[in-house]
């Protein structure tokens, strides 16, 4: 045999971001002089040291090496019990190379961090915000959110007012902000809040943002009213002035020929009608001697053959439809080359059709490349927005009439990521809101 390995301590507890070391005792159980090479494996093993990692011992001669074991503070790390392994490698002989086994209890921590995107928005009847949550603790967050404002005005409502995060992932709840009441004219209202994400044990953590509101009439409808008025003003003073004088003129004179020609188009109709009537006594008379020399009594009610009732044609029921509500996130890795593009779709589902009413681009870290959103067809590829991620970190589009798509059909997100090395990936994503039919 060439080796034998002994742990001091075979369970290890350490927090993370701070370290814990144990001993491994090395004894040469073969005839000769060995080197012998120490090494950790498992999942410990990139956050762990052995000193020394190379020891020479004499036949039946024993030593010692410490092992220590740093878990950095990330969400990478995550709580709970890892296995681990201490080996050791003889080089004089191979086979007796032997290897001793712990564990390693990672204590949990919790990091929570939140942040209102967009920091300010306007708008003169409400504001629709977004509340970006990251979990950066190693263990699984579940989180409430709650909104205030200082004068206790403001509506809040929530989309979801509890999520539970993974660590290291990130949650975007949409916020929906509304004022007390609204007002035709007057200055712009900043109306601060503030939004707490409480955790289940730990510390509340604050985002501020702030609703500004603004009046319903914009600025320039009042002008344009005034000129309006001045205007009609102007046309009703021309009407009594000059119009409606040579108005009554002119109809006088045509209201005097049309009554001639009424008159004389009334002596023609009733000279043809009393014609028509004669001519109408005749046939009758006629129509009766012919229906006498048949045999039939012309008092008598002709039979009628029966009516069948009108066919009603039937309308179809409407194709059902359902709300529809979905964010696209892309997770693009820094390239130096603008032109080449990672991509995230969605795609209609068969026998579907997507009304397509809100469309909202966030990038809430500020990320710096190239975006598009792209529509995929049948017959092809349509680029239908592109910005620089760095001009932008949330921007909203509402259609009216909604953008329709229809089944198999595509909505791309493409991004071109150049973020600086220590930023690492860009991570914008689109928000899409209407009708799912069919």
């Amino acid at each position: 045999m060439g080796a034998s390995a002994t742990l001091s301590t075979p369970t290890l507890a350490v927090q993370a971001g701070q370290q814990v070391t144990t001993t491994v005792v090395i004894r040469n159980a073969g005839d000769v002089v060995d080197h012998f090479t120490v090494d950790v494996i498992g999942p410990p093993a990139p956050w762990a040291t052995v000193s020394p990692a190379g020891v020479n011992l004499l036949p039946n001669e024993s030593t010692t090496v410490t092992v220590t074991f740093a878990p950095p503070r990330t969400a990478d790390v995550t709580a709970g019990t890892v296995p681990f392994g201490v080996r050791v490698f003889a080089q004089e002989d191979p086979e007796g190379s032997v290897m001793t086994e712990g564990e390693l209890d990672i204590a949990p921590f919790e990091a929570i961090s939140a942040e209102v995107v967009p920091a300010k928005v306007e708008g003169a009847s409400g504001a629709t915000f977004e509340v970006a949550v990251d979990n950066l603790g190693n263990q699984v967050a579940p989180l409430r959110l709650s909104a205030v404002d200082p004068e206790a005005e403001l509506s809040f409502s929530f989309r979801h007012s509890e999520v539970t995060l993974e660590p290291g992932t990130t949650a975007y709840v949409r916020l929906r902000v509304s004022p007390p009441r609204r007002f035709l004219r007057g200055q712009p209202v900043r109306r601060p809040f503030k939004v707490t994400v409480t955790p289940e044990s730990g510390t509340p953590v604050v985002a501020e943002g702030t609703y500004v509101q603004r009046q319903l009439l914009p600025k320039w409808v009042l002008p344009v009213l005034a000129a309006l008025l001045v205007f009609l003003l102007a046309i009703i003073a021309l009407w009594f002035t000059v119009f409606k004088p040579a108005v009554r003129s002119a109809a006088s004179d045509a209201a005097a020929r049309q009554a001639a020609e009424v008159k004389q188009v009334a002596q023609a109709a009733q000279q043809d009608a009393g014609a028509a009537k004669q001519q109408a006594g005749e046939a009758k008379s006629g129509s009766d001697r012919a229906l006498r020399a048949q045999g039939v009594d012309p008092a008598q009610p002709a039979a009628s053959d029966p009516v069948a009732p009108p066919k009603v044609p039937s309308t179809p029921p409407p194709a059902p439809t359902a709300p529809f509500d979905r964010r696209i996130a892309a997770d693009a890795p820094i390239d130096p080359d603008v032109r080449r593009f990672r991509e995230v779709e969605f795609v209609v589902p068969q026998n579907k059709v997507l009304q397509v009413t809100d469309l909202i681009l966030q990038n809430p870290r500020a990320d710096v490349g190239s975006m598009r959103v792209v529509r995929r067809t049948p017959d092809g590829r349509t680029l239908m927005f592109e910005f620089g991620l760095g001009n932008f970190r949330d921007l909203d589009h509402h259609w009216v009439q909604p953008l329709t798509f229809a089944s198999g059909e595509a909505i791309i997100l493409a991004v071109s990521c150049q973020n600086a090395p220590e930023k690492g990936n860009c991570t914008p994503a689109i928000s899409l809101s209407g009708r799912l039919e069919g």
